[in-house]
């Protein structure tokens, strides 16, 4: 892999697909969800949405005022993925488009490594790269994931699509400055063809937004 940013390319479409895995590729947030309320021991309610929907193990167990929780939780949820893991809708198929197309994939989790690999087997994909919790200094929803990712790749952000579910995810994608496409488990992924047809131009190096899936 290059280890240092190369200049944009002018082709159209994207130089790389950055894809989320919780909740984007695989149905694992209810999963999540339950996993802290058992180690919480209280159920979850709305207002605990934006610190445990799309962050860090570690920003969930300081949430819940015990930071030693962080291993606590990521047994717990590794228990329930290793048993009861979904594949959400139009993931095989667009990522078998986009081996097709050779166009070079990420996977940007907030998930720790031991996750990612419990459910990478299911994807059947080879990615070209996979950033997980540990490989940056700061996890989603600050952008560090999505710059490292781009940079690992040999390209700049503004020439990447993220597809990503949570709102901590769209803002770190969005900082980053990539084109961001907005999935989820209820209407699945973007097809190729959506995802071409939302990256027609070359944006500069500033560039960037978000665009919801329909």
């Amino acid at each position: 892999m290059p280890s240092e940013l190369a200049a944009p390319s002018r082709r159209a479409g994207p130089d790389a697909v950055l894809l989320d895995m919780d909740g984007t590729l695989v149905d694992t947030e209810g999963l999540w969800w339950q996993a802290v309320a058992a180690v919480a021991g209280r159920p979850l309610t709305d207002a605990d949405t934006p610190y445990v929907l799309g962050r860090t193990i570690e920003d969930v167990a300081r949430h819940l005022g015990e930071p030693g929780l962080t291993g606590r939780l990521t047994e717990a949820f590794g228990e329930r993925v290793a048993r009861d893991l979904t594949v959400v809708a139009g993931a095989a198929e667009l990522l078998a488009g986009l081996a097709a197309a050779a166009i070079p994939t990420a996977l940007v989790s907030a998930s720790p490594r031991s996750i990612v690999e419990l459910v990478l087997p299911r994807l059947g994909h080879a990615f070209d790269l996979v950033i997980a919790d540990e490989d940056t200094p700061r996890g989603k929803p600050w952008p560090d994931p999505y710059v490292e990712a781009a940079r690992r790749l040999g390209t700049v952000p503004s020439r990447c699509v993220a597809v990503e579910d949570s709102p901590a995810g769209i803002a770190a994608a969005s900082a980053a400055g990539c084109l961001v496409l907005v999935a989820g488990p209820e209407h699945g992924l973007p097809s190729l063809d959506h995802l071409r047809a939302c990256f027609p131009w070359s944006p500069g190096p500033d560039d960037g937004g978000t665009r919801d899936e329909p």
